[in-house]
Order: C-alpha cells, then sequence, then structure tokens
C-alpha cells in the first residue's frame, strides 16, 4: 500500500483491519481600492481577466428533528467534516440534479469514511447564477433538491448515524430575484427599500475594495427601476443587505431559528466581515459587525444550546481570531492562510512558509477552533500570500490560464498533486494533524479530477462519480445531467469511482479512512497543543501535538528525496531514565523507534514519507 510503502502489507492489513471494525504573514495586506487596482494588474498580467409588506419571517413553534447535544465535550473540536454539493452528489429522483433524499440514500457510505458532520452547501431557492449563494428565499429548499420535508427526513438519518449536520447561511446579500429585492426596487416608499444599501451616486465607500475583479467593475450598480445605485460585495445579481435595520436584523435570526427548529446542528456563515458599512473604511470586520455577531450567538446559546457557528473569513489568522471574540461569537473559524502554505511547502519541498504562518496564528479561546481545508467548492485562494508567491502558485499549480480564476486556481487536489498518491497522502496528512478541525470535500477521498473547459468553478463541481457504468458514473439515470461527468483518462470513471475504491483495500478511500479512525483514537489532534519543531532540515516538518498525556509526533518528508532525519523530544532527564521512556510508535504502521540517551529520534524517510510518533508512554518537557 502507498501508505505503508515502507512497511509490509501483511502490517498494514492488520492495522486496516482494526480501523475498519472500529469505527510569512504577507507583509502589509490591507485591502483598499489601491491595492485593488494592483490586483486587476496582476489578473491582467497571468490572464485571468479577458412588496405585500410581510412582517419578518415567522419560525416553526415545535422542534421537528432533535439534535445530538452533548455540552460536556465540544463535539465539533475533534470532528471530521465533509462538505457536500447537493446538487452534484446524488440523484435519487432521475431529474439530472444531485437531491436530498440522494444524499440521505448515501449517509452509510459517509459515516463508514469516519465523517463526523456533514455540511451543506446552499439549498434556498434560488436563480443558481452563484451555485445558490444568490438566494431568492430563506426559507425554502429549491425544487431540484427537494422539499422541506425530505430536509427533515435527512436531518433525522443524520442523527441515526451519530453524525450531525450544518447548512450554510448566506446572510450578506440575497439574489436580485429574493421578493425583498423585487419590492424595494418597485417603491422607494416601501420598508423593503431599507433592506438594502442605495446611494444616489456610486462613490460611497471608495476604500472598500471590489472582490471579484475580474467580473465586477464597481460595489455599485445602477438600478433604473429604482433609480438608484445599490451596494453589492459580490456579484451584481446579489445586492448587500443593510444590517442597519433593526428588522433586517431580526429577519436573519428568524431564518436561523427556522432551520434550528428542524434540527440541523449549526451553520456556515457566509461572507460575515461585510456585513456592514462605514464611509473611511475598507467595509470589512467593523465593530457593528462583530456586535451583531455576539446577538446571534447569544440567540443560538440561550434558545439552542450545543448548536454551532463556522465563520467564512477570508482574512490573516490575526484578523479572524476576533470573530472568536471572548468565546462569545463564533465557536469556530476558517483558517484559509495556511491552506495554499501546505500546498507551496510541498511543490518548493520547503517548510519555511508554513512555520511562519502557524507562529503567527494566535492563541484562540479554550471553547473555540480552526477548521482546516485541502480544498472546497471555490477556487483555492491565493488572496492570503503574497504577490511573488501567488505568481509561483500559479506557475507552479496553474500554468494554463483556464485553470485560473479571480485570485486562485479552479482545479482538484488530485490534479494538484499530480495525482501523485504520495503527495495526496502527505497532504491529507499535515491536514489531520495540524491544528483544527478538517474539512474533506466530496470526491477528495476517491480522487476525483476537474475539467477546466467548464466555466467559472463549475470544473470542480462535477457529479459524484459512484461506479463505472455510463453515461453518468451511478450519479443519475437522467438522459443529461447538471453538468458532465469528468471524461479524462486519468479521472473518467473507469479508472475512479466509489465502488472500485470500496472493493480495493488499497485504495487511498481505505487509506484516508485508516487515517481517520487512527485521529479519532488520540484527543490530541482536537484539543492539543501545538509546537513546531525544529530539526535542522527545511524539506521536513514536524510537530507536536499534545493533550494531557496523549502526546503525538508528527514527521513529514516533503521532498522527492530520501531524508535521514533526527528529532528532538525535548525530554526531560527524569524521562530519559524512564524505562517507558526507551521508544516511540508509529501510530499508522505500528513501528517502532528507539530513543535516544540524548531524548531524539532518529527516522529514515522516503520520499514524501510521513510518520505519526505516539509518545504517550512519556510527557514531553514543557508540555
Amino acid at each position: 500500500m502507498d501508505l505503508i510503502r515502507r512497511s509490509s502489507s501483511r502490517e498494514l492489513t492488520s492495522n486496516l483491519g482494526e480501523s475498519l471494525v472500529t469505527p510569512i504573514r504577507t507583509s502589509g495586506f490591507s485591502p483598499t481600492k489601491s491595492a485593488s487596482y494592483e490586483v486587476e494588474t496582476e489578473l491582467a498580467e497571468f490572464g485571468i481577466l479577458p412588496v405585500k409588506e410581510e412582517t419578518p419571517t415567522k419560525p416553526p413553534n415545535r422542534l421537528v428533528n432533535k439534535p445530538i447535544v452533548n455540552l460536556e465535550r465540544p463535539w465539533y473540536k475533534e470532528a471530521v467534516f465533509y462538505e457536500v454539493y447537493v446538487r452534484a452528489f446524488n440523484d435519487a429522483d432521475g431529474n439530472g440534479f444531485g437531491d436530498l433524499a440522494g444524499l440521505a440514500s448515501r449517509l452509510d457510505y459517509l459515516s463508514n469514511l469516519g465523517v463526523n458532520c456533514i455540511w451543506l452547501l446552499p439549498l434556498y431557492p434560488s436563480p443558481l447564477k452563484d451555485d445558490g449563494y444568490d438566494v431568492a428565499d430563506y426559507c425554502g429548499v429549491h425544487e431540484h433538491y427537494g422539499t422541506i420535508e425530505d430536509f427533515q427526513v435527512l436531518v433525522k438519518a443524520v442523527h441515526e448515524r451519530n453524525m450531525r449536520i450544518i447548512a450554510d447561511l448566506i446572510p450578506n446579500h440575497t439574489s436580485d430575484q429574493h421578493e425583498w429585492f423585487k419590492k424595494a426596487r418597485a417603491d422607494r416608499n416601501s420598508p423593503y427599500r431599507d433592506y438594502y444599501v442605495w446611494s444616489d451616486t456610486p462613490d460611497k465607500y471608495s476604500d472598500a475594495r471590489i472582490i471579484f475583479l475580474d467580473t465586477e467593475p464597481s460595489n455599485w450598480t445602477y438600478d433604473p427601476v429604482a433609480g438608484q445605485y445599490y451596494w453589492h460585495r459580490f456579484f451584481a445579481s446579489q445586492p448587500d443587505l443593510n444590517f442597519d435595520n433593526p428588522v433586517v436584523q431580526e429577519e436573519f435570526l428568524n431564518v436561523m431559528r427556522f432551520w434550528l427548529n428542524m434540527g440541523i446542528d449549526g451553520f456556515r456563515v457566509d461572507a460575515i466581515p461585510y456585513l456592514f458599512e462605514r464611509e473611511g473604511t475598507n467595509c470589512e470586520n467593523l465593530p457593528e459587525t462583530h456586535a451583531y455577531l455576539k446577538r446571534m450567538r447569544k440567540m443560538i446559546d440561550d434558545e439552542f444550546p450545543g448548536r454551532v457557528l463556522l465563520a467564512e473569513a477570508c482574512q490573516l489568522p490575526h484578523q479572524v481570531r476576533e470573530y472568536f471574540g471572548d468565546s462569545d461569537e463564533f465557536q469556530m473559524g476558517f483558517h484559509f492562510p495556511v491552506m495554499p502554505r501546505i500546498y507551496m511547502s510541498i511543490k518548493a519541498a520547503n517548510s519555511t512558509n508554513l512555520k511562519e504562518i502557524m507562529a503567527e496564528t494566535p492563541e484562540i479561546p479554550e471553547s473555540c477552533q480552526w477548521v482546516t481545508f485541502l480544498r472546497n467548492h471555490d477556487e483555492l485562494t491565493l488572496e492570503m500570500v503574497s504577490k511573488a508567491e501567488r505568481k509561483w502558485m500559479w506557475e507552479q499549480y496553474a500554468p494554463d490560464a483556464r485553470m485560473r480564476i479571480n485570485l486562485g486556481i479552479r482545479r482538484r487536489l488530485a490534479p494538484l498533486m499530480d495525482n501523485d498518491r504520495r503527495k495526496i497522502e502527505l497532504a491529507h496528512s499535515m491536514l489531520l494533524t495540524l491544528p483544527g478541525s478538517p474539512i474533506l470535500y466530496y470526491g477528495d477521498e476517491i480522487n476525483m479530477g476537474d475539467d477546466i473547459e467548464l466555466s467559472d468553478r463549475n470544473g470542480v463541481r462535477t457529479p459524484m462519480q459512484w461506479d463505472s457504468t455510463l453515461p453518468h458514473a451511478g450519479f443519475s439515470t437522467a438522459e443529461r445531467t447538471y453538468a458532465p461527468v469528468i471524461k479524462s483518462a486519468s479521472y473518467g470513471p473507469h479508472r475512479v469511482n466509489v465502488r472500485d475504491a470500496e472493493r480495493d483495500p488499497s485504495s487511498f478511500y481505505h487509506i484516508l479512512r485508516f487515517m481517520i479512525g487512527q485521529r479519532r483514537k488520540h484527543s490530541a489532534f482536537g484539543f492539543g497543543n501545538f509546537q513546531w519543531l525544529e530539526c535542522g532540515d527545511v524539506s521536513l516538518a514536524c510537530w507536536i501535538r499534545s493533550y494531557g498525556v496523549d502526546t503525538v509526533c508528527v514527521v513529514h518528508n516533503l521532498s522527492a528525496d530520501h531524508k535521514q532525519a533526527r528529532i528532538e523530544l525535548n525530554m526531560s532527564s527524569q524521562q530519559q531514565d524512564s524505562p517507558l521512556s526507551s521508544c516511540c510508535q508509529d501510530i499508522l504502521t505500528g513501528a517502532r523507534f528507539p530513543i535516544e540517551s540524548d531524548g531524539s529520534v532518529r527516522l529514515s524517510l522516503e520520499p514524501y514519507q510521513f510518520y505519526w510518533l505516539d509518545c504517550s508512554t512519556w510527557y514531553l518537557h514543557g508540555f
């Protein structure tokens, strides 16, 4: 097997069998208009540019599905999340679109993989100009995906498998097809007019950067029906809501209550830095935003204890830290900058940038957690790296201009890693052992490919490949699906599909399943401290995770060369004298390594090899 290239197949099979039975801070980054101009020039250089008066929504009065609640131990700190694009996952009714019933029928697959929580991308009624992030109704389900009743069935089925489920919440903006906006633009005297941000000129808030420079010339768009400009931080078809309006604030609390009463376990809250606007600022991370988020969290804690909020803020770590508050805003927050640095470190065989961003990652409240990922439904964003690093990443990982979009790369994990199992396993080892709860993107567990011929980000949102049958790889029985299945020689369903992966004990699916199972046995990964270990070679990335007596030393060879490593475990003299301190054991292979008299471990690593060394029989100095 590729994960244990250096161990016998019998040793790996034994370990797998056991698992199957048991379940540099980028200098001076400050988003401004001038920064937008510089980025626009950079993009061009790399070829990327070519109302009925209702009252606020009322939530249902009863709890439809009871969630799993354990207030004693924060489940999300040791969870493995799985991001599901429902449209692409499984089509139960044969209309060419994945749906909730199709997802429900595949829950055992996710449970067997070791997933603790499913994250659903937007399900709301929508014109789908932005894959559902353009919401037309916050309290419904898009007809392609099913009904509210189907959603209730799904939540119940998830909880029956002792898993959890969170959903996307998009408070920053709606679709221009939402009834609120239709009524707002039609009548200046409508109360819905104040649901959005309007101006007679496009000159306000000029210090705010333009996020989608490849498609949007301005954050303002003129509406001839309304006779004014409306504000939007993303696409022009997504007008921003006015959170200075108390009615809008209450609307969103009621939207949250609606879905929480269905039994979901929380929300991934989209685009949170942009909720408020103030002249003379970049309109991001404003105090008013934090004040509202505290109100949101208080409602959750008071009315739905045990539910969680995940912050989506593509910011540097010290900025995201503010969204944890004093444990009174979000419980979880994405660590965006660590993701590109995993790719940088593997391609360059140099751990320096990863080490630096981890050193710049601040402490967070004990009840809070970072969230990490390798890929997702969007581009591999390069916002949080320097211009020189971005140029290098495009050259290395996206040499074809079609692979680039905005400030990122629109490719899947396996193609980015040259479909090299050693690199793919190495990247996942880093994901699973760095601080934070990891998120897997659907299909990455079987090494699905991408289709750069498809527009926008659609090339990484193709149908899940369940088997090798044609024409739709078991995804749907429809004649035509929302998008074509990957047809390439390396990634087509004849080479990549779930059925074959499940049947092959040496597949990456089973390796990842085993790694997840081993991770779950060690609280150090979810709750533990983190310490980077110096080992005198930048092509090695080594760190310690420690929680109580549970201590794991993780060692990665980032290079294509064989490496001899000497890892100093920094033991006290008492530990060195202890018979329990004579060796440590690799969690993944069972291999044992002697601890020498000076408290060091010597390892021989093949290209891209890694170890998870269990050091729990002794304590590390300082932990």
